[in-house]
């Protein structure tokens, strides 16, 4: 069978020898991740979905009913894609869903998010022998890919297969865009495999193009993030911290990085002198980075309770480090006031709509490239501040803290904002549905 997809591009020298490759490093790969998820509890039958053998069975279809398969890299793209799947299912009843990722914990998190009409898989290491036994299961009708998921063997032999293609909330770094545009052929032909490409922005749209992408399927249609839903609280430890917490005001750090715990740290540190029982929830990106923050803290002379290892939070404790996963949306319902991480630094930010939603304002630092088309908006519509260093992260929390009006005005304004770019999904669904060509059975 020819692996030449239909489209303008022909496959080129460079894609034919990266797919040799992939068939000859897959098993070595193969044993590098089955490590890894064998490490977090994941099964050996479960492990070996991403050589392609998979551990469910294809739903079963009524007439022309489409099975329609996402894939997003990790926990954030698949939660978009969980939005996605969600709101298509209200609009095409009959339809049956895949979503396939590549982390043990966005398949815990999709095990408890995905509805009854779909389900989960690792995704296949992209190589022929597993992209062709995944493809042979589950005989896709489309598939949808999340920000920057370029896996040239897959896309090239779902295509060929007749599988309709989309790239959705298209995201790629200034590192990757520079890296394919030496490869410009192979990016044109493997971009010219979708037939819709929607961007987070119109500077992603326009990057895309100049890359080879077809300017007929390219739409800039905002950023999926906001459409999704709040994270979820588990109300019994809200109650908990809230008793413990007592009339104590407190602020969050949220996903900060390597780097920045120093900044967050000052601040607080300065905060303490006017507000003498405020605590800070610092809840770092890597949970196993908890005892390097903890000892960070420790000497700038603040008091720590790790979550990690089950320490109370009494009236003495200036910190709570909470180094778990899973726990951001009860974090987020306890405090109206969050700091994003991976901002101090130029990490790219992290995703301001989950605190918005959770009814909390937003601080973030300058580095927010991976979220350009979100921020500016929103600072505008004084949803979020930016802020330089700690001395500004201190004088933002202080007014805030010290006005709780302005603060509420915050937070209603991140609320509205949020809800605002919520309502661009509808038109998203509808470029979906035409431009896959899926119909309702209904």
């Amino acid at each position: 069978m020819s692996h030449d997809a239909p489209g303008d591009a022909s496959p080129t020298l460079l894609f034919h020898v990266y797919r040799t490759l992939t068939r000859l490093i897959a098993p070595f790969a193969y044993r590098k991740v089955a490590a890894k998820l064998a490490g977090q509890n994941v099964s050996r039958l479960r492990q070996r979905e991403r050589l392609g053998y998979s551990s469910a069975p294809r739903p079963v279809l009524k007439g022309s009913s489409p099975l329609i398969w996402f894939h997003g890299a990790s926990v954030g793209e698949s939660l978009a894609a969980i939005t996605l799947i969600n709101r298509l299912a209200e609009r095409l009843p009959q339809a049956r869903f895949l979503l396939t990722s590549g982390t043990a914990t966005s398949a815990a998190m999709a095990e408890k998010r995905i509805p009854a009409c779909c389900q989960h898989q690792f995704a296949p290491l992209d190589a022929p022998g597993p992209v062709q036994r995944f493809l042979a299961h589950w005989r896709p009708d489309a598939g949808v890919f999340v920000e920057s998921e370029l896996w040239p063997v897959t896309l090239s032999a779902a295509r060929t297969q007749g599988v309709k293609l989309a790239l959705v909330n298209a995201r790629l770094s200034e590192r990757s865009i520079a890296s394919w545009r030496k490869k410009e052929p192979t990016a044109r032909y493997v971009l010219g495999l979708f037939d819709l490409v929607l961007t987070q922005n119109d500077q992603m749209a326009q990057s895309l193009l100049s890359l080879g992408a077809k300017p007929e399927n390219v739409f800039p249609s905002g950023n999926l993030k906001a459409g999704a839903e709040a994270l979820p609280v588990d109300a019994t430890l809200e109650a908990e911290m809230r008793q413990t917490l007592g009339d104590r005001p407190l602020w969050i750090a949220s996903s900060t990085h390597e780097g920045e715990e120093e900044a967050v740290l000052a601040a607080h540190h300065s905060l303490l002198k006017s507000h003498p029982d405020l605590c800070l929830l610092l809840a770092p990106r890597h949970p196993e980075r908890g005892d390097e923050v903890a000892q960070l803290a420790r000497a700038q002379g603040l008091s720590v309770a790790q979550r990690s290892k089950g320490a109370p939070v009494d009236d003495t404790v200036q910190i709570y480090l909470a180094d778990t996963l899973g726990e951001l949306g009860t974090w987020y319902a306890l405090s109206p006031l969050v700091f994003l991480g991976g901002s101090f630094l130029p990490i790219g930010g992290h995703n301001p709509f989950e605190v918005a939603k959770a009814g909390a304002a937003v601080l973030t630092g300058p580095g927010y490239s991976n979220f350009a088309e979100t921020f500016p908006p929103m600072i505008a519509a004084g949803g979020a501040i930016e802020v330089a260093d700690a001395e500004a992260l201190a004088t933002t929390l202080d007014l805030w803290i010290s006005q709780p009006d302005t603060l509420d005005q915050a937070r209603r304004r991140a609320s509205d904002f949020a809800q605002q770019q919520a309502g661009q999904l509808d038109q998203v669904i509808d470029r979906l549905i035409s431009g896959l060509a899926l119909e309702s059975d209904a």
